[in-house]
């Protein structure tokens, strides 16, 4: 039983950190990345459908991005829901192929963005601590049961704890890595 609690809170810690690192994704660096465009969708037949299912999406050069539509009609679709986006940018269309140049960033841009990827590390943080503080509750409700032993329970709180220090030690490490990229010119 306290296995099953231990290995449900090292994988909710692991979707954890895979979630951070999709918002992470999200925050734009200096250089152009496919994962930018992830999160926008385009009306394809009357379906919200994700970018990547209705064009390829490729890196042009350095700071631009070019989106190839499966379908030419979808063109303008494509570059209102860019536009629509709350990533700043603006497309480039040439009727077959969308250009998406990103500016570059300014050093106000580059601390703003540290400061979200800051803020969404923090998130990350509380969630680890909260997926803690469910598990050692669930192994003391155990104890209380009397379904573990006193000792079980010591053993399983430091196991959770050693998870919760490699898993926060994770996040500070994909945030270092995150402001390096965003503070580099």
């Amino acid at each position: 039983m306290i296995d099953e609690i231990l290995n449900d809170a090292n994988a909710r810690m692991g979707k954890t950190l895979d979630s951070l690192q999709q918002a992470f994704a999200k925050i734009r660096t200096g250089r152009a990345n496919p994962s930018l465009l992830d999160t926008i969708t385009v009306d394809y037949y009357g379906t919200k459908t994700p970018l990547s299912q209705v064009a390829s999406i490729s890196v042009e050069d350095g700071r631009t991005l070019a989106v190839s539509p499966w379908e030419k009609p979808l063109v303008p679709e494509i570059e209102k829901a860019i536009l629509r986006s709350d990533l700043g940018i603006t497309p480039v269309s040439n009727g077959d192929i969308i250009r998406v140049p990103l500016p570059p960033l300014t050093e106000e841009n580059r601390r703003d963005l540290a400061k979200q990827a800051k803020h969404e590390s923090e998130n990350g943080r509380i969630a680890i601590r909260n997926i803690r503080r469910v598990a050692i509750a669930d192994v003391r409700e155990l104890v209380k049961e009397k379904e573990a032993t006193e000792d079980d329970a010591h053993k399983a709180e430091d196991r959770v704890q050693a998870f919760t220090d490699a898993r926060v030690a994770e996040i500070d490490a994909a945030l270092a890595s995150k402001e390096s990229d965003l503070m580099e010119i």
